[in-house]
């Protein structure tokens, strides 16, 4: 990665965490904290490394939750390269045991959108620069919250990702947007293939060889942080000292 050689511990959450914090062999603090948006009393788990350069909010897949061990791996090496997360349930308890709510596009793209306005009014968070990470249906409907936050979102990565759920509003999205699908998901390959040819901002596909949908193969989820890592810092970075000066 041009520019970024961190390496070491982060601090790892649970469910019965309140905080928690750890230092890399290059004094990288990162600390983590469970918490509740306010209003919907979504949980969510906020991570913020020292001198954040951006901050990432997840979007999990049907059936998933902010506890993810997989989007939790990502968010790990994500925070070792400065960049802040918020892992978030985009459904609370009552709503998940309704399963047309799990699909419902909208409806998710709605809670990220609260996410975000929770973010711009935390002072340490509001000025850092933004991105999406979504999963499975988690993918769809960032790419749907992104057209409507338009240059609030800088970036987007999508992990197995269903972005055809998108539908009209992929022409709308203006952020840089990554699809990363495993070689073996063929259906999912194809979906994506025809998502990338309705984007009109700037965009590219990465296909990872032998992995499949959930890439529990050896490599494959490290592949998917190390293209997200870079998706991020080339397109985030750019428009942090912006969003500093706005500060």
């Amino acid at each position: 990665m041009p520019g970024v050689s961190i390496r070491g511990s982060y601090c790892h959450w649970s469910r019965g965490a309140q905080g928690c914090s750890a230092m890399t062999a290059e004094q990288v603090a990162v600390k983590a904290r469970d918490l509740q948006l306010p209003g919907l009393g979504l949980g969510a788990t906020l991570r913020l490394p020292a001198s954040p350069r951006g901050i990432i909010v997840f979007a999990h897949g049907s059936g998933s939750s902010r506890f993810s061990p997989r989007n939790s791996a990502v968010a790990g090496k994500l925070n070792q390269a400065h960049f802040a997360t918020l892992l978030l349930d985009l459904l609370t308890p009552s709503e998940e045991a309704d399963r047309r709510n799990v699909f419902d596009i909208p409806l998710l793209a709605d809670r990220l959108a609260f996410a975000v306005e929770w973010i711009d009014r935390q002072p340490e968070l509001s000025y850092l620069p933004l991105g999406f990470f979504g999963a499975s249906t988690g993918a769809g409907a960032a790419l749907v919250a992104a057209a409507r936050l338009r240059d609030r979102v800088g970036a987007i990565v999508s992990r197995g990702g269903r972005p055809d759920l998108a539908g009209p509003a992929l022409a709308s999205v203006s952020a840089p947007t990554l699809l990363i699908v495993g070689g073996n998901d063929e259906p999912v390959v194809e979906m994506n293939e025809r998502a990338l040819a309705q984007l009109r901002a700037r965009k590219a596909l990465r296909i990872i060889p032998g992995a499949t949908h959930l890439f529990e193969e050896a490599g494959a989820l490290e592949k998917v942080s190390e293209y997200a890592e870079e998706w991020f810092i080339l397109n985030l970075t750019s428009r942090s000292g912006t969003a500093a000066a706005m500060h």
